[in-house]
């Protein structure tokens, strides 16, 4: 660090008391938020004056204690970049006549959005994002959605840094931009099957997507009908529309409950339906095929979900009838439906598997992999008659492989594997999976990447990290920016603890609420056992979170300061108390079903302060 560094700077407190439940909290700095976020979130430049000094005085001692570190910054940031194919492209997914992708070019930050005849012919580019970033301060494409007749393309885009999206439509014959200009969107757009039909999402002033419209090309958009309005603040609306492309499909959810909606895509009058109306803490996502849904719930006690089919008709919870039963340890992740097939994305003992359902015999198999420790997805398509599923395999070790697989003969082809330009040997690297043994006994899985010239005497200093909330799964998945530390002598670890669904959905709801101290337990007990085996010692461990992850990492350094070096937090959810105590922001309903409600429970409350960070 330089020795002429200046003092850091200090933000000034500013007496601020809150009450509840007869507690009285100090929050010194609770000014830095201003009051008029909502409007900061479209116009930066509106920030409070004192608020921005202070932020930009941290910014300015950011730079002067890192000024030495520049040599080594650049060295890095040419290392990663080294190992990123540039001009990468994804592998063209067939509709119809024509194979969708989108490629990066050497230089450029944003994709260019193309298609080409599926059998042979020259590339048409659709979307080059990098010409419409020219000019733009800042620039982020959400939605890229080409309508079905193939004749248009709606692009959603951010330049102000807000996440507010305009949505604009695209001929593709003739290049011009549609008058249509759809506002204040989420960037999540669904068409029509006319191709002229676009459903879309907005948010309201407190960023939640709370409505669907539905706009018709040509349409006055201040004019376009509502389909459907969530009005229970704690719920956010998510767009999609089923492989069979007959339904668009709204989906309400918190963080424990979910309720859908279904809209016939071949009608530009059609009325959303319910399907299912919402039960507290049931969640369940649908799948369409011929006369009947299929169902992935946790309903009736599928605490790792099940299967069920329902009648289209007759859609309601009492028509529901198992089709593939709940079995305790076999986390069912979600389902892909084709015609004549259903996918299953499973976890079972921490590691995720394939299953293949031919929906005609009845006969079901399982596509997995042998490494101690990888990454499963699939990867849903445009066509539905087909018998091709695409997935993506990595490891620890392995770069990522993409593949497309033949569901009636189980043939795999490898399409794509992904290149490191600078150069990786699996060879050099060694993964292993541990279990630490965490405060109550449950054993908790963790993932380990090692270079194999790198002593495990303990000497070797160790990056752990980890996530742990929302039910995420961490995955074994492979990196190539971790090589840097890896190479370096690190040993790199996650820890795959309560609050994740890695171990089904039991593993994560003794992760929240009132038990939410498990997690930090079992990212401690994940570090004493690494300790113990001998990867590392007692003060060589940084840790590393963002987010929900921040405040992991945040609590546990807290609890058990002697175990480590360095915390990485990234943008971390530090005063989960005040945040939660907040009705107003529009994150807080939501998110009270993980944390608990510190303004009704005055257990909630004490429990939260016991641990936020």
């Amino acid at each position: 660090m330089p020795s002429n560094l200046p003092s850091p700077p200090r933000a000034e407190r500013r007496p601020t008391v809150h009450s509840q439940h007869g507690h009285e909290r100090q929050d010194p700095y609770a000014w830095l938020r201003d009051d008029n976020w909502q409007e900061v979130m479209r116009k930066p430049e509106v920030l409070r004056q004192d608020i921005r000094a202070y932020l930009e005085a941290e910014n300015a001692y950011l730079e002067a204690a890192m000024g030495d570190t520049e040599a080594l910054q650049q060295a890095l940031f040419e290392e990663l970049k080294g190992r990123i194919k540039q001009d990468d492209s994804t592998v063209p997914a067939p509709d119809g006549a024509w194979a969708y992708y989108h490629r990066f070019e050497t230089g450029g930050e944003h994709p260019v959005i193309c298609r080409r005849p599926r059998e042979e012919g020259e590339e048409q580019v659709l979307y080059d994002a990098n010409a419409a970033a020219k000019g733009e301060a800042y620039f982020k494409l959400a939605g890229v959605e080409h309508s079905p007749d193939h004749t248009r393309l709606v692009t959603a885009v951010d330049t102000k840094g807000s996440e507010y999206f305009t949505a604009e439509v695209r001929d593709l014959e003739s290049g011009e931009v549609l008058p249509d200009r759809l506002e204040n969107t989420d960037g999540n757009l669904v068409w029509g099957n006319d191709g002229r039909t676009l459903y879309y999402t907005v948010l309201d002033e407190n960023h939640r997507p709370c409505r669907v419209y539905r706009h018709r090309l040509g349409a006055d958009p201040d004019r376009d009908e509502l389909i459907y309005e969530e009005k229970d603040p704690g719920f956010f609306l998510g767009l999609d529309k089923t492989e069979s492309a007959r339904f668009v499909v709204i989906q309400a959810h918190d963080h424990t409950t979910s309720e859908v909606w279904l809209v016939e895509a071949d009608d530009p009058q059609a009325e959303a339906r319910l399907v299912a109306a919402r039960d507290r803490d049931v969640e369940y996502h649908v799948i369409h095929q011929g006369e009947r849904l299929l169902i992935l719930t946790n309903a009736d006690g599928a605490e790792d979900f099940k299967v069920v089919e329902a009648p289209l008709e007759t859609p309601e919870r009492e028509n529901w009838r198992d089709l593939v039963p709940h079995k305790a340890g076999r986390l069912i992740v979600s389902l892909l439906g084709f015609k004549r097939h259903l996918v299953r994305l499973e976890r079972v003992d921490g590691l995720p598997r394939i299953a293949v359902e031919d929906l005609e015999s009845g006969e079901s198999h399982f596509v997995a992999f042998e490494e101690a420790a990888y990454s499963l997805g699939v990867i849903p398509g445009y066509e539905y008659d087909t018998t091709t599923l695409r997935f993506v395999y990595s490891s620890l070790t392995t770069p990522a492989q993409t593949y497309d697989y033949d569901m009636d003969s189980r043939a795999r082809l490898l399409l794509k594997e992904q290149e490191v330009p600078s150069g990786h040997d699996p060879a050099d690297y060694r993964a292993e999976r541990l279990m630490a043994k965490s405060h109550d006994g449950a054993e908790v899985p963790v993932s380990l990447l090692v270079h194999k010239d790198t002593p495990l005497d303990g000497s070797a200093p160790l990056l752990l990290y980890g996530y742990g909330s929302y039910g995420m799964t961490m995955p074994a998945s492979f990196s190539t920016n971790r090589l840097s530390l890896v190479d370096r002598g690190f040993v790199y670890a996650i820890a795959h603890i309560r609050g994740g669904m890695d171990k089904g959905y039991a593993w994560y709801s003794h992760g929240k609420l009132m038990e939410k101290k498990n997690t930090f337990y079992d990212f401690i007990a994940a570090a004493e056992h690494l300790i113990e085996a001998g990867y590392t010692r007692k003060g060589e461990i940084a840790i590393h979170g963002g987010s929900a992850g921040g405040m992991l990492v945040g609590a546990t350094v807290n609890f058990r300061p002697e175990l480590f070096k360095a915390v990485v937090a990234e943008v971390p959810f530090v005063d989960v108390l005040t945040t939660m105590c907040d009705k107003e922001l529009p994150l807080t309903p939501p998110e009270w079903p993980e944390w608990g409600n510190p303004l009704e429970s005055e257990e909630a409350y004490d429990y939260i302060a016991s641990y936020s960070p």
